[in-house]
């Protein structure tokens, strides 16, 4: 018999896993990669547990989800209900190929405040359109049986009954397991971040909600330039250098000329107010004097074409004015 099983990296995810080896269960991890999430955690896992890891791309999807949500947000910008049925759909899709007869979680009843609560379990199931398909081992005696329990595939009584936010049965059942090395417990889905969130907000408010604009929400200061038009400015050496890797297509790059300073990436739809705003912002970040007229230059790549603007640093007020 052979199950898939997703896999986050986190240490609920794997004893799911491991309470089916342990039944003579052969487990195939899926894990999903966005620009909200990673695979990193659930390979270094899959790696140490010796189990093959599937990775998909649900980029696009997440997106439309985040965009309008069924089941709405959690405390910020996380649609964790539609998103964990979003990743169960597709685990589904990918059963006949993998020749697996159901799909694993490591979901505990009540340890989250709405997407693991009894009412949000159930939506996720019927979200992930499985049906009886779906087990969770963590708190399968807890919840009615599924089919592999039914038909045997599984043995109902070796798995578990948790519940609550108490880890102490899991940090026991790691160790009986032999477990040392998992994610923590927090995850690591930008969508829970706050300042994040409000970048996510602000696209959505702008309908500019798509994966370049939320790659460039993961690095440095974060401006709202006009209603069609958006800015990112870099804090660091190490985020200047990320900026010129991440900058989409068809934004400008903003650097102060002949001075220490950040870079910018102008996004959205600029006009020239627009440009000079944004100029105007990288010039107060720069190694400039207050009243100081600099030179700026605007470009969109390393051979592109490119133009210059004198202006003044934006004034402290003025710049918190624009951030998001």
């Amino acid at each position: 018999m052979k199950a898939l099983a997703l896999l986050s990296g986190g240490l609920d995810s794997i004893l799911a896993a491991r309470l089916l080896t342990e039944q003579g269960v052969e487990v195939i991890g899926v894990s999903f990669v966005s620009p909200f999430f990673s695979a990193t955690s659930a390979k270094r896992s899959a790696e140490e547990a010796g189990i093959e890891l599937v990775v998909i791309d649900l980029s696009e999807e997440i997106l439309k989800v985040i965009a309008s949500p069924k089941h709405g947000f959690g405390r910020h910008v996380n649609p964790c209900i539609d998103c964990h049925g979003l990743m169960l759909r597709m685990a589904a899709a990918r059963m006949e190929e993998l020749g697996a007869s159901f799909v694993v979680t490591g979901e505990v009843v009540g340890q989250r405040p709405k997407s693991q609560m009894r009412f949000g379990l159930q939506a996720v199931e019927r979200e992930s359109t499985l049906g009886g398909l779906l087990l969770r081992p963590l708190s399968a005696r807890l919840l009615p049986p599924t089919i592999p329990e039914e038909k045997g595939w599984v043995d109902r009584e070796k798995l578990l009954g948790l519940h609550g936010r108490t880890r102490k049965p899991q940090m026991e059942l790691a160790e009986r397991f032999g477990i040392t090395r998992y994610a923590s417990p927090a995850g690591g889905c930008l969508l829970t971040d706050a300042n994040y969130a409000r970048g996510v907000r602000d696209l959505i408010e702008h309908d500019q909600l798509d994966i370049d604009a939320v790659r460039l929400l993961a690095v440095g200061r974060q401006f709202r330039v006009s209603k069609t038009a958006k800015l990112t400015v870099g804090r660091n050496h190490g985020e200047n250098e990320t900026l010129f890797g991440t900058k989409p297509p068809d934004a400008l790059f903003v650097k102060v000329i002949d001075r220490r300073g950040p870079v910018g990436v102008l996004s959205g739809e600029p006009d020239e107010e627009d440009h000079e705003t944004a100029a105007r912002i990288v010039a107060r970040y720069a190694d400039t004097a207050r009243g100081e007229v600099v030179r700026v230059r605007l470009w969109d790549g390393e051979d592109g074409e490119s133009h210059e603007l004198t202006v003044r640093p934006l004034e402290p007020k003025g710049v918190r004015g624009h951030a998001i």
